[in-house]
């Protein structure tokens, strides 16, 4: 067990001085219980009587007893740890995620094992070192683990969830914000903004739900064209986050400049850290939203509140993707065979400054 420290007795304290590991047994001794009592007390909704849990915990905090929650997993086949992983935590939308995970987790009576992934290589190592630590479930943030490393989690009774990423694998389940209906919303409040040239900002090498919004937002545009004489362009960041944005508006406006592209006047941008450089960057160049043009951001960070930036954005809730995706591994848990499931989790708008809502 990972528990506290065991020690000799000292004759004239009668307490343990820091030497060795204290055991349950050693806890069971002192209370004058049974072994089993003291495994009943911390596991939770054991059964035993108040008056035995009391001396427990008394024997316990005296000797300086602490579970080891990872040996009593192991000996059980199942801990109960939550691995989650999780890439370029300086995103502001990837920590109110985590944060919200670790909120779940903790509140189902689990402990969070966070691990941040830079590539591919260290997800697969990642994911084997949480088969042996035999979690209860694992969560996948970011990246895609290959197919044969999944089937190695699902024959160890692993489930494993995925959140605004599709895995396209058996037993795997995902849950993930509703991209179609983030799409209808900007482009509803682009419209009726009287925004006809429309653009989509996007990073080069985004993740899976940028690309699945961008698709989304073009099927979207293309159905409303002949309704409304509609033009989609799309404008590609070259570097992901802020700086991105920001360099993405400096190469629109010198192509205006030289000519080569028409005047946009709804841009719709793949995330928040994007839309914000983005807005920063036509300052630089001398356009003001929403007097020359409309913005619509995704993710409704922090930031996107903040006076210098009000951005209008879809708002995520992360607080029900992760309780969606802790209920995702604990219905696989208890039946590893189910059907996949596909947890679209609604978004809503939020009108700022940079695409007001219309009177």
């Amino acid at each position: 067990m990972f528990e506290g420290k065991k020690g000799t007795m000292n004759k004239q304290s009668k307490t343990f001085t820091n030497r060795q590991t204290v055991t349950a047994q050693d806890v069971a001794d002192k209370a004058g219980v049974s072994r089993a009592s003291v495994s009943r007390t911390f596991t939770s909704n054991g059964s035993i009587a108040p008056e035995t849990r009391e001396k427990v915990m008394r024997a316990a905090s005296e000797l300086g007893y602490q579970v080891n929650f990872l040996a009593q997993g192991l000996n059980r086949k199942r801990s109960q740890l939550i691995g989650v992983v999780v890439a370029r935590l300086s995103d502001p939308f990837r920590s109110s995620l985590l944060e919200s995970l670790l909120t779940e987790i903790h509140e189902k009576g689990y402990q969070a094992l966070v691990t941040e992934v830079k590539n591919q290589e260290q997800l697969e190592e990642t994911i084997r070192q949480f088969t042996q630590y035999r979690v209860s479930g694992v969560v996948v943030t970011s990246g895609q683990p290959p197919t044969e490393l999944v089937s190695e989690c699902v024959q160890h009774n692993i489930p494993v969830v995925g959140i605004n990423r599709h895995m396209d694998l058996p037993y795997v389940d995902f849950v993930c914000s509703d991209n179609k209906m983030g799409a209808e919303l900007a482009l509803a409040q682009l419209l009726q903004s009287k925004c006809r040239a429309l653009g989509w900002l996007n990073y080069k090498g985004s993740t899976w739900a940028g690309v699945n919004r961008g698709k989304t937002y073009r099927r979207l545009v293309e159905s409303k064209q002949p309704e409304f004489g509609l033009t989609l362009s799309d404008l590609t960041a070259f570097e992901d986050g802020y700086e991105g944005g920001r360099a993405a508006a400096h190469d629109y406006c010198l192509s205006l400049k030289t000519g080569s592209v028409s005047k946009l006047d709804g841009i719709f941008c793949a995330n928040a850290q994007l839309a914000c450089g983005f807005l920063d960057g036509m300052r630089e160049c001398g356009f003001e939203a929403p007097k020359e043009f409309h913005l619509i951001g995704f993710d409704d960070t922090q930031i996107t509140a903040q006076y210098s930036y009000r951005l209008t954005t879809i708002r995520q809730n992360t607080s029900a993707m992760a309780s969606q995706a802790i209920a995702c591994l604990e219905a696989r848990g208890a039946d590893a065979n189910s059907a996949q499931r596909i947890e679209m989790i609604p978004v809503s708008l939020v009108c700022r400054h940079t695409s007001p809502m219309n009177d």
